[in-house]
């Protein structure tokens, strides 16, 4: 997966997307517990491999449907459902597919787990059924001048090992590029909890931004991406 840096600036590009996270708690500093060490060294941020599964996404002027099927060849794995409500035309179809070339895996979740700084760990909360915890982030890359402007916040069940939710957002404006100033940014990855039948799943994305570009242009915008319809399609195959 992309790190973060690449993930803004893509964010930027189509919808330039965050917010800021809620009211903080008092928080204590702490190691990760055991639990939570080993949930994020096994965690995937798009999911368990072999599932197919719908992805809509939704934005204030689009609306997508799109199905993913992890055991066609990479080029065939996305199929394009509907743009608006109308399914697409055979010239937007070839268009499509030429795109997928570029387009790899399943959902296009981040790599959070990567760039947590586990040094700077504080645990916010804990219910007896649910841990909070923030960390800040460590850049992607030599070009991430957007990390240091941010932290993560994850709500972790560990009763059955999962990590519900995660919440990436910046706590001070920043300048990711000249002339864009972003005044708050946020994205929010939800999980399912595993049951008898099927592991954590991806349910949502939430991305959105406050900015503006050169000081006249609003960069405001929102994005929600969806997970629906998953079925375990079984073990990925190689394709040359």
């Amino acid at each position: 997966m992309a790190p973060l840096p690449v993930l803004w600036m893509s964010c930027l590009r189509q919808i330039l997307a965050g917010a800021l996270v809620g009211a903080c708690i008092t928080a204590l500093n702490a190691q990760p517990s055991p639990e939570l060490t080993e949930a994020l060294r096994t965690f995937r941020t798009e999911g368990p491999k072999g599932y197919s599964f719908t992805q809509t996404s939704y934005s204030p002027d689009r609306t997508r449907i799109e199905t993913f099927d992890p055991l066609k060849a990479a080029h065939l794995q996305w199929d394009l459902i509907s743009e608006d409500g109308v399914p697409p035309s055979e010239r937007t179809i070839e268009t499509y597919r030429q795109q997928q070339t570029r387009r790899t895996g399943g959902q296009t979740a981040p790599n959070v787990k990567e760039q947590l700084d586990m040094d700077s760990a504080q645990l916010e909360s804990d219910d007896g059924e649910r841990q909070q915890w923030r960390f800040r982030l460590k850049p992607g890359d030599d070009e991430d001048s957007s990390a240091e402007h941010m932290e993560s916040t994850i709500t972790f069940h560990p009763a059955t090992g999962t990590i519900e939710r995660i919440a990436l957002a910046s706590f001070e404006p920043f300048s990711p590029v000249f002339g864009v100033k972003i005044e708050l940014a946020q994205t929010i990855i939800e999980y399912s909890l595993p049951t008898e039948d099927t592991p954590s799943l991806l349910q949502n994305i939430e991305v959105s931004v406050r900015g503006r570009a050169f000081y006249f242009k609003s960069l405001d915008s929102d994005m929600t991406v969806s997970y629906s319809d998953y079925n375990y399609a079984g073990k990925p195959q190689l394709f040359p």
